[in-house]
C-alpha cells in the first residue's frame, strides 16, 4: 500500500544573482531585450576569450551561505564540467565541484505539526547559466538565444532531509526568503530565476537505507513541483509493488499532461570529466572579507516580525504579510516613522497598494512609490484637507508616477470642501431633488440617508467632508 512507503527528498535549487553583469565579463545580466543582443565572445564561448571573476558573484555567495549556516571555504576555485548541448556554447560549463564556496549549512522550516525541522544544506557553489533553446515548432527547428549564457548562478543542495511536497514548499519558501532579504536575486520562477531540480526516492516506512532516486529537472512553480512530487511518488511506489526496480534517470514533468518522462540515465560527475578550470585562478577569501558582508546581513523576516509584534499595534496577519517582501517592510517602517501612523500605513499598504499589485501583476519590489510620499497622503486626510474619496485617487497617481500628493492636491484643486453653508446649499438641492428617498428616510429605512450623502457628493464632486454632509442631511430632514 501507498501508506507503507516514505519519501525522501533533496532539491538543487539554482539561483540567478543580481549582479548587472555575468558572471565572467562585462555583458548585462537583464532579464529579456534582443535575442542575442547581451553577448560578446566570452560568454559566447568564442576561442582564446578569457573568463574574468565577477566580485559582487561571490559577495553573494557568501551572504547566501552565511544566511543559511554555512562554512565558507577560505581557499576556493572553480572547475570544468565537460558536455555538449547546443545551449552550452563553450562545450563545458565552468562551475564548482571539488572546493564549492558554502558546505554544511541548514534551515528550519515549520512543519505541518506545528514544530521545526531542519534541512541540511551539502552545499553551495557558483556556476554559469547557459543559454535558451527556442523551439520553432513550424519550421522544425530548434534556435538558441545566448544572452542568459554566462548569467551568474548560485546551486543549493540539500541534504535529502525533506519528506513531502508541504516541506519542500516550506524550505523553498525560507531560501526564496533569505535571497531576496538580501537583495542576491529577485527569485522570480516564473522568469526562471529561481528553479529547482527534485531528486526524490521512496523506501519501506522504518528503513533507513535510500532508495533509488530519480530527478525530475528545472521546476519553476510551486505547482509543478507539488505535483511533480506527488505523481512521481505513486509512479515509485507502482514500479516497486508491479516487482520492478526504479531506474536511477532524469525525468522531465510535463504540468500539461500531468506526467513526467524519462529523459536519460542519470549522469555521475565522473560522466562529466571534471577537472580544475586552467583559465581562472584559485579563489581566495579572507576572515576580513567574510565579516565585512556579515556586517552588511540585513535584519532578516523572523526577527522583523518579532519587533513588529513588540514596536507596532497592527495584527499579526497584516505584520505577516509586510514582511513577506523585504522592500515592503523598509516602505512601512519608514512611513510610519514619517508620519507617527503605523496601523494607517498599514491599512493603505494591506488595502489599495495590495489591490493595485495584483490588478496590475506586479511584485512587492516593483512598488515606485515613497514612504515620504505615503506619510503625506496620510497627513492630508488627518488634516482634512482631503477627504477618503479623494484620497484614493490621488493614491492611484501616486502608485503609477510617485506623484507628490500635497502638490497634485493643490494643482488639481481637490481640497476638502469644509464651508457648511456652500455644503448645506447643495443637501437642500439634494432633498428637494429626491422626494421618493426623503419619504423613505422619514418612514424610518435609514438606509435612504446613505443614497442622499452619495448624491451630494457627486454634486460637490467628491470634494465635501462626508461627515458634515451626513450631519447636515439629518438636521434638514428631522
Amino acid at each position: 500500500m501507498p501508506g507503507e512507503y516514505e519519501t525522501v527528498i533533496g532539491l538543487e535549487v539554482h539561483v540567478e544573482l543580481a549582479t548587472k553583469t555575468k558572471i565572467f565579463c562585462g555583458c548585462s545580466t537583464k532579464f529579456g531585450g534582443v535575442v542575442n543582443a547581451h553577448t560578446c565572445p566570452v560568454c559566447t564561448g568564442m576561442p582564446g576569450a578569457l573568463p574574468v571573476l565577477n566580485r559582487q558573484v561571490v559577495e553573494y555567495a557568501i551572504a547566501v551561505g552565511l544566511a543559511t549556516n554555512c562554512e565558507i571555504t577560505r581557499y576556493g576555485r572553480f572547475d570544468r564540467k565537460n558536455y555538449f548541448y547546443p545551449d552550452n556554447p563553450q562545450n563545458y560549463q565552468i562551475s564548482q565541484l571539488y572546493l564549492p564556496i558554502c558546505r554544511n549549512g541548514f534551515v528550519e522550516i515549520d512543519t505541518e505539526s506545528g514544530g521545526q525541522k531542519r534541512i541540511g544544506i551539502h552545499e553551495i557553489h557558483m556556476e554559469e547559466d547557459a543559454g535558451k533553446l527556442i523551439h520553432d515548432e513550424q519550421s522544425g527547428v530548434s534556435l538558441v538565444d545566448y544572452n542568459r549564457s554566462g548569467v551568474p548562478l548560485i546551486e543549493i543542495v540539500s541534504e535529502p532531509d525533506m519528506g513531502s511536497a508541504e516541506e519542500v514548499i516550506a524550505y523553498l519558501e525560507k531560501l526564496r526568503m533569505f535571497i531576496r532579504y538580501l537583495g542576491a536575486s529577485d527569485c522570480k520562477l516564473q522568469e526562471g530565476s529561481m528553479r529547482a531540480d527534485v531528486n526524490l526516492s521512496v523506501r519501506p516506512v522504518g528503513s533507513r537505507e535510500l532508495g533509488m532516486r530519480t530527478e525530475m529537472k528545472n521546476l519553476n512553480s510551486y505547482t509543478s513541483i507539488t505535483q511533480a512530487i506527488v505523481l512521481e511518488r505513486e509512479r515509485q511506489i507502482s514500479v516497486i509493488e508491479s516487482g520492478g526496480c526504479v531506474v536511477m534517470e532524469t525525468r522531465r514533468f510535463d504540468e500539461n499532461r500531468g506526467e513526467s518522462f524519462a529523459m536519460r540515465s542519470k549522469e555521475d560527475a565522473q560522466d562529466y570529466r571534471y577537472f580544475p578550470e586552467p583559465d581562472l585562478l584559485p579563489l581566495e577569501i579572507s576572515q576580513e572579507w567574510i565579516e565585512q558582508v556579515r556586517a552588511k546581513q540585513p535584519e532578516f523576516r523572523p526577527e522583523k516580525m518579532a519587533r513588529y509584534k513588540e514596536e507596532y499595534d497592527i495584527p499579526e496577519y497584516d505584520i505577516g504579510i509586510l514582511t513577506e517582501s523585504r522592500h515592503m517592510a523598509d516602505l512601512f517602517e519608514e512611513a510610519a516613522k514619517l508620519s507617527g501612523q503605523p496601523k494607517k500605513v498599514s491599512n493603505w499598504l494591506m488595502g489599495e497598494t495590495l489591490r493595485l499589485l495584483k490588478e496590475k501583476n506586479m511584485d512587492p519590489e516593483d512598488i515606485r512609490f515613497s514612504s515620504a510620499h505615503l506619510a503625506a497622503l496620510i497627513g492630508l486626510v488627518d488634516r482634512k484637507v482631503i477627504n477618503s474619496s479623494v484620497a484614493k485617487e490621488v493614491f492611484a497617481e501616486m502608485f503609477d508616477r510617485d506623484i507628490d500628493p500635497i502638490s497634485y492636491v493643490d494643482e488639481k484643486g481637490l481640497k476638502q470642501e469644509s464651508d457648511a453653508g456652500a455644503i448645506r446649499t447643495l443637501c437642500e438641492q439634494v432633498i428637494a431633488d429626491n422626494p421618493q428617498s426623503v419619504a423613505d428616510y422619514r418612514a424610518g429605512k435609514d438606509r435612504a440617508i446613505g443614497f442622499l450623502v452619495g448624491q451630494t457628493m457627486k454634486a460637490a464632486k467628491g470634494k465635501a467632508d462626508p461627515g458634515i454632509v451626513n450631519q447636515l442631511l439629518k438636521e434638514l430632514l428631522q
